[in-house]
């Protein structure tokens, strides 16, 4: 399936994603400030810039894993059928866990793997979303953190992507269809 011809407008700007990364990282700082080590969970693939600028703000001892999970494939509606494509390589169990998500939308997916990894047993586990869109939520899920609310538009970038496409732009876009 090819995409459909589109633009993109910029909705958030790289210099305000990171100024939010920084205040959600000394939050988080605090939040886990006693744990030895926390286990911080991307989830494949739209995490991965989101989760790689987080970590290294972030004071603490940290471990990086992940979980991919697939709801979308290459659509702009979410299937709402969650399947998880790769596992953790590591336990989780008695330990401090971070699940970082790109966008909460239906909330399926987010919903799928707390409870997917909250029945490993871990200590403490705790979810940060960079997007979400509560007008979309179908399933009573919230993330503890929150990098902002953003309206019913498909976006892409820094991270998230269009059947594969923009998510090497450094800031957060909406997809405008033009045919």
């Amino acid at each position: 399936m090819s995409a459909r011809p589109y633009v993109i407008d910029e909705m958030i700007s790289a210099k305000a994603i990171a100024a939010r990364i920084e205040a959600l990282a000394r939050e988080i700082t605090e939040a886990f400030g006693d744990t030895d080590k926390l286990v911080v969970v991307g989830l494949l693939r739209g995490s991965f810039v989101f989760i790689a600028d987080l970590v290294r703000e972030l004071d603490l001892p940290v471990e990086v894993d992940f979980i991919e999970v697939s709801s979308y494939g290459d659509a702009t509606e979410s299937s709402r059928e969650v399947r998880i494509l790769k596992d953790l390589r590591g336990e989780i169990a008695g330990r401090d866990v971070l699940v970082v998500e790109d966008i909460v939308d239906t909330g399926h997916t987010l919903k799928h793997v707390v409870g997917y990894l909250g029945a490993k047993g871990p200590k403490r586990l705790r979810t940060i979303a960079l997007l979400d869109k509560p007008t979309r939520r179908e399933v009573d899920v919230k993330a503890d953190w929150t990098g902002f609310e953003i309206p019913d538009r498909f976006v892409v970038g820094y991270g998230i992507d269009y059947a594969q496409r923009n998510r090497n732009l450094p800031h957060i876009g909406a997809v405008r269809f033009t045919g």
